[in-house]
């Protein structure tokens, strides 16, 4: 018994008309398929990564967007395969609790820091050069 994850279920980007399935203050900003099959993974569930597989309501159709995560939820008798998370909603809100800790996250968000403050400064530049 598997179940679906999109990235847009757990994008804070996204409405819930858009795809949303949990609250935002909960949701994470732009998740990759990639990251939820690792996050999934780690904690021991039987994880398939589809690559090619798109969201319905997705319009943009970029890489970025694209990837869906099956994860085995339940066993075939009905039992949860992990009794931590016993619904597919336990399971999205764990991902989306995980997903800002990932080393890829933590490092990605080092680099973009420095280059805000240096992005500031070339305005500050430019804006000298106006007046």
């Amino acid at each position: 018994r598997f179940i679906c994850i999109y990235p847009a279920y757990l994008n804070n980007k996204k409405t819930i008309a858009e795809g949303r399935r949990i609250p935002i203050d909960k949701a994470v900003e732009n998740p990759t398929s990639t990251e939820i099959q690792d996050v999934c993974a780690a904690v021991g569930f039987n994880v398939l990564l589809e690559k090619n597989k798109m969201y319905p309501r997705e319009w943009n159709r970029d890489v970025q967007y694209r990837g869906r995560v099956r994860i085995q939820l339940k066993q075939d008798d009905g039992n949860p395969c992990l009794p931590q998370f016993p619904t597919r909603k336990s399971v999205m809100l764990y991902v989306a609790e995980t997903i800002p800790k990932l080393k890829t996250r933590t490092q990605k968000m080092g680099g973009s820091d420095q280059n805000l403050q240096q992005g500031e400064g070339g305005k500050k530049g430019k804006g000298k050069k106006k007046k």
